[in-house]
């Protein structure tokens, strides 16, 4: 289990002082983002970002694109032009959204438009040597845990995955459930502590939580990422805190499994 940062948490920071900060706090890579540090099709700026963060001894863990199946609408970019701005970041990994409705709102033709684009996105990266991963993520066909294993059975395909965060107002065995009901593809985690996105509270009073979580997703001893996205007050003294508290929650993992 490795541990990062999303760099979406710092979006007013430049890369350098997004690495410095990874540094600081001795994480193991970062998860570009493909709103500000790097833009798709601006493919000097990707490799250049890419050569400072392995400079530094970090990792690029992944390219956080804002690409959503099948409803291209919402897609300033297509998908080769995020996949070749991957590939010069040599980033290994995709991460994408489920369309733009959520269950409830889509029906099944806006299901199966999904499912087509995914397995789609999912052969080209393969080419490329990278993989694509959905977020699960409120508004889109992975907003519950039914839903999300619906739609991972439904896409079936060996280049697809599913990074996994806490849904918004469930309870701890709710989300207990929605691991276990789609860990089998489940890879990299976004690791946060809200109410919500605009009430935000620090780390380490979720940290019994989040123990419950990583234990139950780390089982699968597979590698994988854990990378930090958004900190209270977008306080760069909060996200140092929280660093040491992932870490700590890394070191109990390691004992506990």
């Amino acid at each position: 289990m490795k541990i990062g940062l999303c760099s979406v948490t710092f979006r007013d920071k430049s890369p350098e002082q997004i690495v410095d900060l990874a540094m600081e706090v001795s994480l193991d890579g970062i998860e570009w983002g493909g709103d500000v540090h790097v833009p798709p099709r601006d493919y000097e700026h990707a490799e250049k970002v890419g050569e400072i963060t392995r400079s530094r001894g970090l990792e690029v863990s992944s390219y956080g694109s804002y690409y959503r199946l099948a409803d291209h609408t919402g897609n300033e970019y297509d998908f080769t032009t995020i996949l070749e701005t991957a590939k010069k970041l040599q980033a290994p990994a995709i991460r994408v959204w489920a369309g733009m409705k959520g269950s409830n709102e889509a029906n099944g033709h806006d299901r199966k438009k999904v499912v087509e684009d995914a397995r789609r996105v999912a052969d080209l990266a393969s080419d490329k040597g990278i993989t694509v991963h959905l977020e699960y993520h409120d508004h889109t066909l992975t907003d519950t845990k039914e839903s999300a294993r619906r739609l991972m059975e439904e896409i079936n395909h060996p280049n697809l995955f599913l990074y996994w965060q806490p849904a918004n107002n469930v309870s701890v065995a709710e989300r207990l459930a929605s691991i276990d009901l789609v860990k089998e593809w489940i890879t990299n985690v976004h690791i946060f502590h809200w109410h919500s996105f605009e009430d935000r509270l620090e780390l380490i009073s979720g940290e019994g939580e989040w123990q419950q979580y990583l234990k139950a997703i780390q089982q699968d001893g597979h590698d994988r990422y854990v990378l930090m996205e958004f900190v209270k007050d977008d306080d760069e003294r909060q996200f140092l805190k929280d660093a040491q508290t992932l870490h700590m929650l890394r070191d109990t993992i390691y004992k506990t499994t």
